[in-house]
């Protein structure tokens, strides 16, 4: 991905050590936990802080594909650790609150019956629960093609590379709940055909509208509630103390997938877009339908029976996501109702 522009003191001292070796640098390290220490002490709102996002999801691109002309030998630097682990307690900590203030009641798992069906049905009932305005519906009936444009650009940030956090957590697992995780992402990795990733299904739609489909692309564009939803990803899944988060935040992501996309197609194609289009939106009507069983009884409910102490975990990830994903929707709906853009910049030329 290409370096981004720095969002205030913390990206810019974090990009500015990123463009040297990974060699001893007492004194930039130095800067970089003196401006981030007095940071989060401060009462403000990690979770849409652009500095403070953009900083961590640079840090955990390390981890993926990394940056643009940064040396690899920075992943594992003790000293950006050190200045990642500082991030990651209070982004950490309001995401538990906003989880909380988002579902203040999750029902209890049934006495009866096996305790993975009973996880899913306290997932599956996490995910009928109505949190806001239905941006699946603003899309099908009112976003104008400019706005399926903001709409993908938005999600391009995750879904350029979709399943990636959540395959972290693969060999953190055993038996069950590591068997659904493998089939679930056998399919979002297109069942051993690149040209069926889901990944590669969705650059196919930016392209079809005339956007850039190079990951992180837009990553200027993106305000830092888009980037706090993949960071949370990245945090759940690199984390191996929180991996019951992660299996709640898939069992989530997949429950409340299916119909919304349909919704999304069906958007797309109301502005006569093809199945170049489409072909993303119509692939998760049906995978999706299968995984929220796999992802709700064996990888989440299945995690819960092996190891029981985690299911608050569980709950935790699955609601930390609905959190999120409702503000990241009132973010985009509040603009588009009022007449602006959802992004950070004027919409980028295409490629």
């Amino acid at each position: 991905m290409h370096i981004p522009e720095q969002r205030g003191p913390v990206s810019a001292a974090l990009l500015s050590i990123l463009a040297g070796p990974p060699t001893d640098n007492p004194a930039g390290l130095g800067e970089l936990h003196a401006l981030v220490t007095p940071r989060l002490a401060e009462p403000e709102d990690v979770i849409e802080d652009d500095d403070l996002q953009l900083a961590l999801f640079c840090l955990y691109e390390l981890h993926y594909g990394g940056l643009d002309g940064v040396d690899d030998g920075w992943e594992w630097h003790p000293g950006l650790i050190s200045v990642r682990r500082l991030l990651e307690q209070p982004f950490e900590q309001e995401l538990r609150a906003a989880a909380q203030a988002a579902v203040p009641e999750v029902p209890p798992v049934p006495a009866a019956g096996p305790v993975s069906d009973g996880v899913a049905t306290v997932l599956f009932a996490l995910a009928a629960t109505d949190t806001g305005p239905s941006m699946s519906k603003y899309v099908a009936k009112k976003a104008t093609i400019d706005q399926l444009r903001e709409f993908l650009i938005q999600k391009s940030i995750y879904q350029l590379k979709e399943a990636d956090p959540h395959t972290w957590a693969i060999p953190r697992l055993t038996g069950r709940a590591k068997a659904a995780l493998v089939e679930i992402q056998a399919d979002e990795y297109g069942g051993g055909r690149a040209d069926r990733m889901h990944s590669a299904l969705f650059a196919r739609t930016m392209r079809a509208v005339g956007l850039d489909d190079r990951y992180g692309a837009y990553i200027d564009a993106v305000p830092a509630i888009a980037l706090a939803s993949v960071n949370m990803m990245s945090l759940f899944g690199l984390n191996r103390r929180l991996r019951g988060a992660i299996a709640g935040h898939l069992a989530i992501y997949e429950m409340t997938s299916s119909r919304p996309n349909q919704l999304y197609g069906n958007g797309f194609r109301r502005h006569n877009l093809d199945a170049a289009a489409t072909a993303y939106f119509d692939e998760h009507v049906e995978a999706d339908a299968v995984h929220e069983q796999i992802a709700g009884r064996d990888l989440a409910g299945g995690l819960v029976e092996a190891e029981p102490a985690l299911l608050p975990d569980v709950l935790f990830g699955a609601t930390a996501a609905i959190a999120l994903d409702t503000r990241l929707t009132l973010h985009i709906m509040d603009a588009w109702e009022n007449g602006r853009s959802s992004l950070r910049t004027v919409l980028p030329a295409a490629a």
